[in-house]
């Protein structure tokens, strides 16, 4: 059984480098190595998810926000494990 967590994202196109930035408002500020043209901001935000959560880019979606700042994005989990580490991580970038 599949296990998906959603994590709402407020994006920051063209950063010096792709990383988590801490919260903006109930958000988790994401800064991205890319323009905002051509979906490169949305490809860089999901491989970031891919990365940062240890899953492959086909269990990242982005669900809602393609062309908008404010974006959802849905990431499958195998097992319970993996997303009760994954709601940790979350939560240690959203007080940072």
């Amino acid at each position: 059984m599949a296990h998906e967590l959603k994590i709402s994202i407020h994006a920051v196109p063209g950063a010096k480098r792709t990383q988590a930035a801490g919260a903006h408002a109930q958000a988790l500020r994401v800064r991205l190595a890319a323009p905002p043209v051509d979906g490169k901001a949305n490809a860089a935000l999901i491989d970031w998810a891919s990365e940062a959560f240890g899953v492959s880019k086909s269990r990242v979606q982005l669900l809602r926000g393609e062309t908008s700042r404010q974006k959802l994005l849905g990431i499958v989990f195998e097992t319970e494990a993996e997303l009760a580490a994954s709601q940790s991580l979350l939560s240690g970038w959203m007080k940072a």
